[in-house]
């Protein structure tokens, strides 16, 4: 039963370890050192607790009713399961991870091709030695002086300084 339950938790960890900081790497062996013994001892176990011989006991303990009596509460005691209630809470929140990260592969994506525009723009540019005034405000537009509005120096206001 143990052997089941855990080769159907198996962990990756392979691609866990892809995964792990560098500086993290130590905190990693120790987590992955303690669920290799956690494992080793869950799997030394048998599947099946061991028998208890009940006619061994009622030939020993001289009080073979006390015997009769704990035989009888052993077989009707049922031990609960823990149910799971933590799954679906983090099955919710994987998904909205998944959410937020498909959003934020989404954005990086259209940044990426804004600066792939950006940068194919400056290779196709004239040099700096060899562009006029003009032509420089035309490419960088954000640098361009309004001397109308502004006609002192520094031509732009203050708070933008």
């Amino acid at each position: 039963m143990a052997g089941r339950r855990v080769a159907l938790k198996a962990i990756d960890w392979v691609a866990f370890a892809e995964r792990v900081p560098a500086n993290q790497k130590a905190m990693f062996n120790a987590l992955k050192t303690r669920s290799d013994a956690i494992s080793a001892k869950l799997s030394s176990l048998p599947e099946a607790p061991a028998a208890i011989d009940w006619n061994f006991y009622k030939t020993t303990v001289a009080n073979r009713a006390m015997v009769d009596d704990f035989e009888k509460k052993f077989k009707a005691l049922q031990v609960p399961q823990p149910t799971d209630t933590q799954t679906s809470t983090i099955n919710a929140e994987e998904a909205e991870a998944n959410k937020g990260a498909a959003a934020y592969i989404e954005a990086s994506n259209a940044r990426i091709a804004h600066y792939e525009k950006e940068l194919d723009k400056l290779k196709n540019m004239i040099p700096f030695e060899q562009m006029t005034v003009e032509e420089f405000n035309d490419y960088f537009p954000e640098t361009k002086l309004d001397m109308v509005k502004y006609p002192y120096w520094p031509h732009k206001p203050i708070t933008e300084l």
